[in-house]
């Protein structure tokens, strides 16, 4: 059954309001689109399909949060190496491990969410000293690579990462979005060149920009007008229910 066929059974407004939500969740706190697409998605279809509709949506949405131009090549120079690790990891993981599949894949997917949600609420800043990024960055990525092979979600251990650079409010916006734009990319390939990513997943992903874009713009509205730090302990919460709820689920 291809991915257009599942949406056209019931499942397309289903789906629209996932990609609303998290771009909602994006606008707002800079990340959590494929994080929330992936996790809710994944609740109805399997993690892979999951993962091609989210392509659309997540490559222009991390393309708008790469901007202010200006500072962009700044920040892709001090994370160079993440990215060339991110393409190593992604790719030779998409190759070792094949593409998200399965009971172990939701198992993986809500692992990560889970640890990252934990991360997040803990609320520990960590520090990585500027003479170990040249290494430390590649082994970041590397890793990040291979999370986003198995689970499809490319913010662990990425974004803890970019926040332990020290990076400005708004850098760290673009570091993410330059991050998040690369793991995407790497991703479509990857399920390209495992065939997992047919011609029919494009209408679909592409469908799914619409609402994605509308909950971005809603989120960077209500950014303005809301307490960050309490919706962001809010989603990160919702984030470890949900994995842990997905790993009973798949181990049930």
């Amino acid at each position: 059954m291809t991915i257009s066929n599942e949406l056209a059974t019931g499942h397309w407004a289903a789906a629209a309001a996932v990609f609303l939500l998290a771009g909602v969740i994006k606008g707002v706190v800079g990340l959590g689109l494929p994080t929330v697409s992936m996790a809710l998605l994944a609740l109805w279809m399997p993690p892979v399909r999951a993962a091609a509709l989210l392509i659309a949506p997540s490559l222009v949405t991390n393309l708008w949060q790469t901007g202010p131009r200006a500072t962009f090549w700044p920040v892709l120079r001090r994370i160079g190496g993440m990215q060339a690790g991110i393409v190593v990891g992604t790719l030779g993981g998409a190759l070792w491990l094949g593409v998200p599949a399965g009971a172990w894949a939701s198992v993986a997917l809500g692992a990560a969410l889970v640890a990252y949600a934990f991360w997040g609420l803990t609320g520990r800043q960590l520090h990585v000293p500027a003479a170990h990024e040249r290494w430390l960055g590649p082994l970041v990525g590397a890793a990040t690579g291979l999370v986003t092979a198995v689970t499809g979600v490319f913010v662990v251990p990425a974004v803890p990462y970019l926040q332990a650079l020290g990076f400005r409010r708004d850098a760290l916006i673009q570091a993410m979005g330059i991050s998040f734009t690369t793991s995407t990319v790497v991703l479509a390939i990857g399920l390209a060149g495992n065939g997992s990513y047919p011609a029919s997943a494009v209408g679909g992903s592409v469908a799914m920009l619409l609402p994605a874009l509308a909950g971005m713009v809603l989120g960077t509205w209500l950014r303005q007008r809301l307490s960050v730090a309490v919706f962001r302990r809010c989603f990160l919460a919702g984030l470890a229910l949900l994995g842990f709820y997905m790993v009973a689920h798949a181990l049930a």
